[in-house]
C-alpha cells in the first residue's frame, strides 16, 4: 500500500507526540498531601515512605536547592514554570528508597521518566557534595574515644572501633565486555563489591565501593583507602588498654577470611577451651553489626536490593555512597548516633611511615591482642553467655 504525503507526514511525527504534563497540579498535589498546613498523611506515614523525618527531608530540600542550579526553579522555552526542587528530591528519593523504574511516579509527579533520571543523578552529586564531609567522614580522636566507650559497654571489648566486612550489589546493565570482570562463581549475576566498617549503632565510617565482583575480601582490602591515614601519619593517636597491656591503636572485628593484621580481631578457629569458646561468641556477636548494618541499608533503600540499573560504576558508585550518607543523617535526626557532633582534629602533615605498615601486618600483635581480650572476657561476669554455654550441653546430652 502507498501512502500520500500527508499520511506519511503523521506516520513519521507520530513516535514524537507532546505529552502535556501539568507540573502545577503536581506540586499543589504533592503539597496537600504531605507539607501543607493540615496534610492528608501523617508523620508517621512521611517516614515509612521516605526513610526519614519531614524535618530532615526539608533541610535537604533546602540545601540542595541553594547549592545546585539545577534544583532551583526557573522557566523553560515555553516561558513555564519548571519542576520545584521539592517535586525533583521527592523523585529522587522515592527512587532511592523503592528502587522502582523513573517514570513510576509519571502520574504522582507529573514527571516524566528523563527528568526523574536526571534529578537522581543530580540528587547523589548534591549530597555527596553538601554531607559526605560528615556523614561520610573517618572516625576523629573524639569519635574514637566514644566508639571505645559505646562499644566496651554493649559487647565488653575494649578498644573495638568497628566491624569491616564487604557485600555485593547486583548490576544489572553491566556491559558484555565487562561480565568476566564482575562474576563470580557464587553469585549467578555480576556484582559489584562494597567495603565497610559500622559502628554498633549501624554507622558507617567507611566506604569503599566500585571493585568488581570477582575479587575476593582481601582483593579488596588490599585496593581499599582504609589504612591510608596509618601509612602517611595522619590517623589520630588513640591507645588503649586490654587487660592491663597498652595498644597504640583500636581494631576491627573480621571473619575469617581477612588476615592476622594487628588491626584485626578474628574468632578462634576451632576453641576448646572454655575461655576461647565465650571470645568466640563475643566476638561473633559483636561481629553482626556489619551484617546488620548492610541489612537495614539494602532494606530502608530499596535501589541497593535490586539489580541496579546504572550504566557505569561511577554512577552505582556515588548511588551506594548517597545511601550511605543518608542512612548516617537519619540516624544522628533520630538520635541513635554514637558520635553525633563532628569535631575536627587538628591538621597533621603527611609523612611516610614504613615502620606504621609493619606495624598493621605484625601477626605477634594481632595473636596477643587476641589472647588479652580472651582474658579481659574471662574475667566478667557475663551470666547470658554461661546459660548458653549450659543449654548447648544440655541439648548434647538430649541428643545422645
Amino acid at each position: 500500500m502507498v501512502l500520500d504525503h500527508a499520511e506519511e507526514d503523521d506516520t513519521a511525527t507520530s513516535s514524537r507526540n507532546y505529552i502535556e504534563r501539568d507540573r502545577e497540579e503536581g506540586q499543589r498535589t504533592l503539597m496537600a498531601d504531605y507539607f501543607n498546613a493540615n496534610p492528608k498523611y501523617s508523620e508517621k506515614t512521611f517516614r515509612t515512605r521516605f526513610r526519614m523525618s519531614k524535618r530532615l527531608f526539608l533541610k535537604i530540600v533546602q540545601d540542595v536547592e541553594a547549592t545546585n542550579e539545577y534544583f532551583q526553579e526557573g522557566l523553560d522555552g515555553r516561558k513555564k514554570k519548571s519542576f520545584t526542587a521539592l517535586q525533583k528530591v521527592t523523585s529522587a528519593i522515592k527512587q532511592l528508597a523503592t528502587g522502582n523504574a523513573p517514570d513510576e511516579y509519571d502520574e504522582y509527579l507529573c514527571m516524566s521518566a528523563r527528568v526523574s533520571r536526571e534529578s537522581l543523578e543530580y540528587f547523589c552529586d548534591s549530597i555527596i557534595y553538601l554531607y559526605r564531609t560528615e556523614f561520610l567522614r573517618r572516625a576523629t580522636s573524639h569519635d574514637i574515644t566514644l566508639l571505645y566507650q559505646a562499644h566496651e559497654e554493649k559487647h565488653h571489648l575494649p578498644g573495638m572501633l568497628g566491624s569491616i566486612d564487604c557485600t555485593h550489589f547486583v548490576w544489572r546493565s553491566c556491559p558484555t565486555s565487562l561480565r568476566g570482570q564482575y562474576m563470580r562463581g557464587d553469585h549467578q549475576y555480576p556484582t559489584v563489591m562494597c567495603e565497610a566498617v559500622a559502628s554498633q549503632d549501624t554507622w558507617w565510617w567507611h566506604a569503599y565501593c566500585g571493585t568488581p565482583g570477582s575479587n575476593n575480601d582481601i582483593n579488596v582490602l588490599n585496593q581499599s583507602p582504609l589504612f591510608l591515614p596509618e601509612q602517611n601519619g595522619t590517623a589520630p593517636k588513640c591507645p588503649m588498654y586490654v587487660h592491663g597491656r597498652l595498644y597504640k591503636r583500636g581494631y576491627y572485628l573480621t571473619d575469617g577470611i581477612y588476615p592476622t593484621w594487628s588491626v584485626f580481631v578474628k574468632a578462634t578457629p576451632y576453641p576448646t577451651d572454655p575461655k576461647d569458646k565465650r571470645f568466640k561468641k563475643v566476638q561473633e556477636s559483636a561481629r553482626k553489626d556489619v551484617e546488620r548494618g548492610f541489612g537495614i541499608l539494602k532494606s530502608k533503600w530499596g535501589i541497593l536490593k535490586r539489580p541496579l540499573r546504572a550504566m557505569s560504576i561511577d554512577k552505582i558508585r556515588k548511588l551506594v555512597y548517597t545511601c550511605m550518607i543518608l542512612h548516617n543523617m537519619i540516624l544522628k535526626d533520630d538520635g541513635n548516633a554514637i558520635s553525633p557532633v563532628y569535631i575536627r582534629d587538628p591538621p597533621v602533615q603527611p609523612v611516610e611511615d614504613d615502620d606504621a605498615l609493619e606495624e598493621l601486618h605484625d601477626s605477634e600483635i594481632h595473636h596477643r591482642l587476641r589472647y588479652d581480650l580472651t582474658e579481659h572476657l574471662a574475667t566478667l561476669d557475663l551470666d547470658y553467655l554461661d546459660t548458653t554455654e549450659d543449654e548447648d550441653e544440655d541439648e548434647d546430652e538430649d541428643e545422645d
